[in-house]
């Protein structure tokens, strides 16, 4: 390809791109460019203009200009007032900047032209061609702005570069697909850039087209609609019917006399319906009121269902379906009982915590059974979302009720048994905490007058008994926890399990599998089930472990045509193979340094053995067993104490200065943590320091101070539990948990012996052997 070079002068122009062939008018106003288009009148009135790359840039310099251009031709000039001059210009060819060479009038430029290419007429380029007038055609007839001159001009086109240029001139694009075009001097090559720009305009504008016919058949369709309605309800006017609208408005109408709304609730229904009226019961709003009317309608502000204060009848039920729970069904029948002589009693509020399995929220339906109530259930476990109790205001799309209403609506009472399951597995994100807004719904003195974002009007929530569930207090919060009465459901002994099996799980699973009369379960075998099969204070697996029994001995007697089975321990071995679980087992002998400790869980008690060795070394104390870091400070203290106090068990005083000490609490991967294994670890430690071994039958809870006081623990009932599946006999316990004696089941407490103390003297003196 040859080229010339030629000094011309230069206009940089703002948001436009000239191409070879194209006409244009553009007005000048900056004073080079003036000076520019003067210098080019004085030489054959050719000019050079290329394009700024940002045109809010007032005085652009080199950098700020595109390399490529076109040489036009100045066909017309005219002066504007406001020294602004009006340019026609002609684009001859494309043209690459070499040099810029700036007088003081104006930018000059050095550019190499592009001479004409001579083009084979291969197959390609003729294929080339013919797709880009298709393809312009396509367009031209999707975007129907062009004229029927267009055509005529583009079929007469034969040369490739002209054809891309004249049809890239009439395309609307931006700047950098326009100067891409500009700067491909390969004509092949620029038709097929300018085939990719088509392709792109050809989608854009058949999606277009396609939105528009969408958007044009809705219109059409509502038009149709109203005219339609309009002409219905003049020929129903005529024949004197009704139309759907009035049918609709006189039905909200009739609902809202018969659903004796309190009076407030009325107010707002009859607004909504006027509402209604206007807009249309068919219309997007229409809709939005039509779903409020049908909440407000539905709620029961005065339905109400009778209690039952037949006080022997409400035991009998509780009795029959859950076995223990004495304090649960205690309180129940203690709210019977006010209620049969004061009427204006309210509902108690009550929080049942206990471990898994333990019948909390079966509890909770035997309630409702025994009182005659309605049972409604809400489950908190994951619930993060304050709208999610107290609804989404109606200014939201889709808005609807919280779950309080929701639940009050499926109830269709006003007093019924509202269960909150789970409530301490709530939680809190930016969108607000759910606790907060369980506040007033769980405060006797305030929810009489709950109010719903999306009902705004007040819903009388103080006749309804609610009974929340949790596994723990600790994710409680304090201020929710102090509107609720706690009653603490604990685990389970081996004797309550079995009598649970057998009275309610057995006939309970041999009715669902239709073998009531087939299959007998002996006590053996149901004792083997809840010690080596399952480990756990509630039976929630032990129901299953049974299920399964059962649907394996049902197999084995249609396959050996058997009419009848018996169970016993044999053959649970035989279905369920070995046992699961052994529980820990007190250590056989006396040992120095190995003291038997307590835990409570979420899931019940366990026995938690504490090692102690000691080496030399330089006092260092060493703690594992993935200890929590109360568990770690507890530690610490009985390090403490133990240092203060050496020479009073005839220990070292100066151990600590060459003998190192380190304290283990099997199993490893399991998180331990709490105060109540203080008196424990001091133990160990005295023991080791001492030489002296600690009885094997004899196991401890209770937390440890720096004057050697023995603090209270919880969860005394499981611990002791705990210890007495591990064959432990001899319990030390602090003083202050003396009183939870009595909340041991008389089974298990003839057979242990309790030693409660305040002093860790005492604890020592039981723990060691020999010791005096």
């Amino acid at each position: 390809m040859k080229k010339e070079i030629k000094v011309l002068p230069l206009i940089p122009l703002r948001g436009i791109t000239i191409f070879p062939y194209m006409v244009l008018h553009f007005d000048v106003g900056r004073e080079k460019s003036i000076a520019a288009l003067e210098e080019a009148m004085l030489n054959n009135a050719e000019i050079f203009l290329s394009a700024q790359k940002d045109a809010k840039t007032e005085e652009p310099k080199e950098e700020d200009i595109y390399n490529v251009g076109t040489l036009c031709s100045i066909k017309q000039l005219l002066k504007l007032p406001g020294d602004t001059v009006r340019v026609l210009v002609e684009g001859i060819k494309r043209g690459r900047i070499n040099e810029f060479l700036e007088t003081e009038n104006c930018i000059k430029a050095s550019v190499e032209l592009e001479e004409s290419e001579n083009i084979q007429e291969t197959v390609k380029y003729e294929a080339l061609i013919r797709q880009l007038k298709n393809s312009f055609d396509e367009y031209i007839a999707l975007s129907g702005t062009a004229q029927l001159e267009t055509f005529m001009e583009i079929d007469d086109i034969e040369d490739g570069g002209r054809l891309a240029d004249t049809i890239a001139s009439f395309l609307l694009l931006n700047q950098n697909s326009r100067q891409e075009l500009l700067e491909a001097f390969n004509i092949e090559e620029r038709i097929e850039k300018l085939l990719v720009i088509l392709s792109r305009e050809i989608e854009i504008l058949k999606v277009e087209k396609k939105i528009g016919s969408k958007v044009k058949r809705k219109i059409d369709k509502v038009q149709k609609e109203y005219y339609l309605r309009e002409q219905l309800k003049a020929i129903q006017e005529e024949l004197g019917e009704e139309d759907e609208d009035q049918k609709d408005l006189k039905l909200y109408k009739e609902k809202i006399t018969k659903a004796k709304l309190p009076k407030e609730a009325k107010e707002r229904a009859l607004y909504e319906l006027e509402r209604l009226k206007t807009s249309g019961a068919y219309s997007a709003e229409g809709g939005i009121i039509k779903t409020y009317l049908d909440w407000v309608i539905d709620l029961p502000w005065n339905k109400e269902t009778k209690d039952n204060l037949d006080i022997k009848k409400a035991r009998e039920v509780l009795e029959a379906d859950h076995y223990g729970l004495k304090d649960v069904k205690d309180r129940i029948i203690e709210f019977l009982a006010v209620k049969k002589i004061s009427n204006s009693l309210k509902s108690p509020i009550l929080c049942l915590v206990g471990p898994p399995g333990v019948g909390k929220t079966s509890i909770a339906k035997s309630v409702a059974r025994a009182l005659n109530r309605n049972f409604v259930r809400m489950s908190l476990g994951g619930v993060r979302d304050e709208a999610e109790i107290r609804g989404h205001r109606r200014t939201y799309v889709g808005s609807i009720p919280g779950r309080i209403i929701y639940g009050m609506k499926q109830a269709k009472s006003k007093n019924p048994l509202f269960l909150l399951d789970e409530i301490d597995k709530m939680s809190s994100d930016f969108k607000g905490d759910p606790a907060d807004a369980l506040l007033e719904v769980l405060d006797a003195e305030q929810n009489n007058t709950f109010r719903d974002h999306y009902l705004e009007l007040e819903m009388d929530l103080s006749k309804v008994m609610f009974i929340t569930t949790a596994n723990t207090l600790d994710t409680i919060p304090r201020p929710l926890l102090d509107r609720m009465e706690v009653i603490e459901v604990s685990g389970y002994t081996y004797e309550e399990k079995l009598n649970i099996a057998k009275n309610h799980l057995i006939p309970k699973t041999l009715k669902e599998h239709n073998v009531i009369d087939k299959i007998t379960f002996q006590d053996g075998a149901i004792m083997s089930l809840i010690e080596g099969y399952t480990r756990e204070s509630g039976v929630r697996n032990l129901e299953r472990q049974l299920s399964s029994v059962v649907r394996k001995a049902i197999a084995d007697m249609l396959e050996k045509d058997k009419e009848k089975a018996v169970i016993n321990a044999g053959s649970i071995n035989k279905y369920l193979g070995a046992a699961y679980f052994s529980y820990d087992k007190v250590e056989k002998e006396d040992k120095i340094g190995v003291v038997t400790g307590m835990a409570w869980t979420a899931y019940g008690g366990d026995t938690l053995p504490v090692e102690v060795s000691i080496m030399d070394g330089s006092g260092k104390l060493e703690l594992t067993g993935k200890l929590g870091d109360v568990m770690k400070e507890s530690a610490r203290t009985g390090y403490s104490y133990v240092r203060s106090n050496a020479s009073k068990y005839f220990i070292d005083p100066e151990f600590y200065k060459k003998k190192d000490i380190h304290i283990h609490v099997p199993e490893g991967a399991v998180p331990k943590d709490g105060p109540s294994a203080g008196i424990t670890m001091v133990t160990a430690m005295v023991s080791s320091l001492s030489g002296k071994k600690v009885k094997h039958n004899v196991a401890m809870t209770g937390e440890i101070t720096l004057t050697g006081r023995v603090l209270p623990i919880g969860g005394l009932k499981e611990k002791t539990l705990a210890a007495f599946r591990a064959g432990i006999d001899t319990l030390i316990i602090p003083k202050d948990n003396e009183k939870d004696i009595d909340k041991i089941p008389k089974s298990i407490k003839s057979k242990l012996k309790f030693i409660a103390t305040d002093n860790i003297n005492d604890v020592i003196k039981n723990a060691l052997v020999g010791d005096n």
